[in-house]
């Protein structure tokens, strides 16, 4: 006996150590007689000890009679002094040596069964099955019943355990294109689109894509084949990461190709395929939709810049309109505004035209991105369009008033004054006090945005204060330069906002909102925004205040070097009487042309050459030519111009324009540009060696501060810099370091334009240039002019400026952003 406690104590042991789940509750089963459960009774000294199945699987001790077995009833054994007279005789205790082998049996292959249970449930875990409703859970009460299924779970079709679908994540639904197409298209309050093998719910996206709605015309199917037509979602690094955000599921691996593992692509048709035809002179960033900046020689090569080299910014395609003079298409064309009270009110183009008194403004238009490739360059990776300087120009407008038209449609608003006027004492008057209180039931202009709306879907909005300006000049023009407005520039009304970005100046108008909010579009809320330099990629959108009245900027964009550029440049004016530089290059010769510049003076014989003494170096003749643009009606009020990157500075010539008879400008304040010139010398090279390595020297250059250090071979380059003032005394940053943000918007610093040398006094070609090279910063170049003169001398190399690079340079740029492009 006095084996018997250990044994005991050891089963115990052994069953206490078992794996155990605990069983749920399941419902009372149908009564059977009773059967005795399942036990080993061991025997001691001090009375038996029962081992018990409660807390083992119910599988482990009962085999299945039927498909669908009841666990027994539980009936323990009772206690007490009943218990105490049925006890178990004492020479049963030799027992106690097989109970302990049933109790380790018992324990072991209740392990197994639990450790086989649970792998078995992991396993069928990471797997979908095709049939949601087939499972052995009822075959096993100790599994939880599963939640019932979603609609777009039981409508779709999954994988088998067999099938041989094996994409990450294997969680993922599978999708058939049929249900796709039928229940998710345009039409659908929940769109989908497909991207390769992949879906995605665009529902929550819609009203934030910059393109709003347009997004709907892939819905129920592949986006490639759109984006194929608005190529700008191929270059943008951001647009996939965007994407990824929305996907829900993989396409079923029967509706893929086998080879390309990819759907069917179906032809659509392409938006873009009945926009105008552009100027083969514009430099062109984006095809589709067309964005196109005027080329450096012709920015500003006239004071009013002609509608084919005119900067084109598009979101979308041109909208087509029915461009008939006859009053029959002026009918078609209707403006609807709603004002705040809700009541609507629509006119005729020809209404407009016939009912209103018209008006001509000279106005500046000027993208929020003008000059974003500097602001790349010299300060980070911005995200957007990288323009040069040419994303700017100047026209005439004509139209009718903006707040004459929403005075005719009754708008109502508190006179301004009442918003600082002394609220009336309790002693004035019954009718005083109600006529505050009326005019208190009015809302303030200052409270109120004007919302514009475009035939494509682009929409935009500006504070009502400005629409109300009497000096403010906001017009719904449909006239341009004495003509009628061309298609890429708005046909048949636009607004024209001046002073302000031309984001707020919408084309294809054909809906004015008065609200209370801005504008609830992509590009009013998430877009034409600027931030801190530390606010990265992922900005407060909300907390950012849309870009409304543009800051100074200037931009140099003609630059002739050498004697000879001069004296033909003085001629031509001279023979023209025109007391401007002509940007398109003068006698043939194009902006950036390369000249030799006499570096020697002496008297000689045809038959002599002249000594190393009777040399004498002289300075190189320069000639600069830009513009300066202030928004908010400041005229500006001074030009500064440096020849050796911030160490000496001077004044540019301010041209005059509006004086000139044959370009007057209308308006209440200054809403053009201004053009500027100069003319002085540079100092001769520091060095008199032939520079072996010219291009080398044309490159990046610093947007460091005076005093700057250059390499070895850049000490013969110069820095040219420009910055302007305006009449409120603004100026612009000295680097872009200061105003950088992630979207590039208002890259206002000082322009800087590095010129080198390409040899100096004694050039391998005899002075007589050639081809001119690259030089300085900006957007895409081109060859410089032939040089000439045959002298030996210094042969200066400038180029095309487009704000922040050269040829060369621009197009490295885009293959570090197509490399980005292919690694993700």
């Amino acid at each position: 006996m006095a084996a018997a406690r250990p044994a005991t104590r050891l089963t115990g042991d052994l069953l206490r150590l078992a794996p155990r789940r605990p069983t749920p509750l399941s419902p009372v089963p149908t009564p059977q007689p009773p059967q005795p459960p399942p036990t080993a009774i061991v025997t001691n000294s001090c009375r038996p000890f029962t081992i018990r199945t409660r807390f083992l699987h119910n599988r482990t001790f009962f085999a299945p009679s039927s498909p669908d077995p009841l666990k027994p009833p539980k009936q323990d054994v009772p206690r007490g002094s009943k218990d105490r007279q049925t006890r178990t005789p004492p020479q049963q205790a030799r027992a106690a040596p097989t109970s302990l082998a049933v109790g380790a049996g018992v324990a072991v292959l209740a392990s197994y069964l639990y450790n086989r249970d649970r792998e078995r449930d992991s396993k069928s875990k990471s797997k979908i099955k095709l049939n949601s409703n087939r499972t052995d859970r009822d075959k096993d009460p100790d599994k939880e019943a599963p939640p019932p299924p979603s609609p777009e779970l039981q409508s779709s079709q999954k994988l088998d355990e067999t099938t041989s679908d094996l994409r990450e994540p294997l969680a993922f639904p599978r999708y058939r294109l049929s249900e796709i197409q039928s229940q998710h298209s345009s039409t659908s309050d929940t769109p989908w689109v497909t991207y390769a093998d992949k879906v995605y719910d665009i529902t929550s996206w819609v009203g934030a894509h910059p393109g709003g709605d347009v997004i709907l015309r892939a819905a129920g199917g592949p986006i490639e084949p759109y984006w194929d037509i608005f190529t700008i979602h191929k270059t943008s690094p951001y647009v996939r990461d965007i994407l990824e955000q929305y996907c829900i599921g993989f396409i079923h691996v029967d509706d893929l190709d086998p080879v390309t593992k990819k759907p069917k692509m179906d032809k659509v048709e392409d938006p873009f395929e009945k926009d105008p035809e552009r100027d083969e002179r514009l430099v062109t960033h984006t095809a589709k939709p067309r964005n196109a900046e005027t080329p450096s020689d012709l920015v500003g090569a006239d004071f009013k810049t002609d509608e084919g080299v005119f900067y084109v910014r598009h979101h979308m395609w041109v909208p087509v309109v029915e461009e008939d003079d006859d009053a029959a298409s002026e009918e078609k064309h209707i403006l609807s505004v709603e004002l705040p009270d809700g009541k609507t009110r629509g006119y005729t183009l020809k209404e407009l035209k016939e009912r209103f008194r018209r008006h001509k403004v000279t106005a500046t238009l000027q993208c929020s991105g003008n000059r974003r490739n500097d602001m790349t360059r010299h300060a980070g990776k911005t995200n957007g369009l990288q323009w040069g300087v040419g994303a700017i120009s100047n026209a005439d407008w004509e139209g009718v008033l903006l707040r004459d038209v929403l005075k005719d449609a009754g708008l109502k608003v508190a006179d301004p004054s009442a918003a600082t006027a002394v609220p009336v004492q309790p002693s004035s008057s019954p009718s005083s006090t109600t006529s505050d209180d009326n005019e208190n039931k009015i809302p303030y202009q200052k409270d109120l945005h004007v919302q514009f709306s475009a035939l494509e879907a682009y929409g935009a909005s500006i504070p009502l204060s400005k629409a109300l300006d009497p000096t403010g000049d906001v017009l719904l023009a449909f006239g341009m330069n004495r003509r009628a407005l061309p298609r890429d520039h708005g046909f048949p009304l636009r607004a024209i906002v001046p002073g302000h970005v031309a984001a707020r100046s919408v084309k294809w108008l054909n809906k004015i909102i008065v609200s209370d909010e801005e504008s609830p579009s992509q590009w009013q809320r998430r877009d034409y925004k600027s931030f801190g330099p530390n606010e990265g990629a992922n900005p407060d959108w909300e907390r950012a205040r849309s870009i409304q009245e543009m800051p100074v900027t200037s931009a140099i964009t003609g630059v002739w070097v050498g004697s000879d550029c001069s004296k033909d440049k003085d001629k031509t004016d001279d023979k023209q009487k025109d007391t401007t530089v002509d940007l398109a290059g003068v006698d043939g010769l194009k902006v950036g042309c390369s000249k030799t510049a006499a570096t020697t003076t002496a008297t000689t014989t045809p038959s002599s050459s002249p000594s190393p003494s009777e040399t004498k170096p002289t300075k190189i003749p320069i000639t600069m030519q830009g513009y300066a643009y202030s928004g908010g009606g400041r005229a500006i009020a001074r030009v500064d111009v440096s020849l050796d990157n911030g160490r000496t500075w001077d004044q540019a010539e301010l041209i005059d324009d509006c004086s000139d008879p044959a370009t007057p400008c209308y308006g209440n304040k200054t809403w053009t540009w201004k053009r500027w010139k100069y003319s002085s010398h540079l100092p001769p090279p520091a060095s008199v060696i032939p520079n072996p390595n010219p291009t080398n020297t044309t490159t990046n250059g610093s947007e460091g501060g005076i005093g700057e250090d250059h390499k070895k071979d850049d000490q013969t380059c110069t820095t040219l810099i420009v910055k302007a003032i305006d009449e409120a005394y603004n100026t612009q940053p000295e680097s872009h370091a200061g105003i950088y943000n992630v979207r590039g918007n208002l890259a206002t610093a000082w322009h800087r334009v590095r010129i080198c040398p390409e040899c100096v006094v004694a050039c391998p070609d005899g002075g007589k240039g050639g081809k001119g090279g690259k030089g300085g910063k900006g957007g895409k170049g081109g060859k410089g002019g032939k040089g000439g003169g045959g002298e030996e001398g210094v042969k200066w190399v400038t180029g095309k400026v487009i704000g922040c690079g050269f040829e060369k340079e621009i197009e490295k740029a885009r293959e570090r952003n197509e490399g980005r492009m292919r690694s993700k």
